[in-house]
């Protein structure tokens, strides 16, 4: 929710990079800024970290809605200039759109909007909130880029979607929800029973 500074974030990101064998994709919310050229250096300086790709939203922040589509499409289509013209050319843009949330009916709107961020220099569609197979399916034939989806209660199995033709799965927050609620729990046990024994049942 771009609820921290961006410094820290991107010291975060640093960090992640530097420690791991792996490719990373960053995260950036809708930018961190108010206006086009903040977004893009924002962008850069991601990059420069060390990252593979980022995601970035069409949502506003501090309000309610999306983007207009012309001006996401700007948007992306300014990042992708900066990201080729400082020697990042295979730089992962994967536009997310946030149509399930926050739009009635959103599969057209979703199209619509897929089509014209892969146009704009997007390198791939993440659609957050989408759990209907058939729209699933719908989208994937329709766009000729890697979809990416979010896991959610009704939508969990891997196989499943690849059959769909997703390429990118996410499980968001949902691990790192799990393991705290876990430590909650546990934590306030410890305290009330005044008794570690818990901590060796396995």
């Amino acid at each position: 929710g771009e609820l921290i500074d961006f410094e820290r974030h991107l010291g975060v990101i640093k960090t992640i990079t530097a420690n791991v064998k792996i490719p990373v994709t960053a995260d950036i919310e809708a930018g961190y800024g108010e206006d086009k050229e903040t977004i893009v250096e924002n962008v850069l300086r991601t990059a420069d970290v060390g990252v593979a790709g980022i995601n970035i939203e069409d949502s506003l922040k501090k309000q309610m809605g999306l983007r207009t589509m012309k001006e996401h499409c700007t948007l992306l289509s300014a990042i992708r200039m900066a990201l080729d013209n400082h020697g990042y050319q295979d730089f992962y843009i994967n536009a997310r759109t946030d149509t399930y949330f926050q739009t009635e009916n959103p599969f057209y709107e979703t199209v619509n909007r897929a089509k014209a961020y892969v146009e704009s220099g997007a390198s791939g569609i993440f659609v957050p909130g989408m759990i209907d197979y058939d729209e699933i399916k719908e989208i994937t034939m329709a766009i000729h880029a890697p979809i990416n989806v979010l896991s959610l209660p009704e939508l969990t199995n891997c196989h499943v979607l690849q059959e769909l033709g997703v390429q990118r799965f996410s499980f968001g927050n949902a691990l790192s929800d799990k393991i705290i609620s876990f430590l909650d729990s546990n934590a306030a046990q410890l305290m009330e029973l005044q008794d570690t024994s818990l901590l060796y049942d396995y």
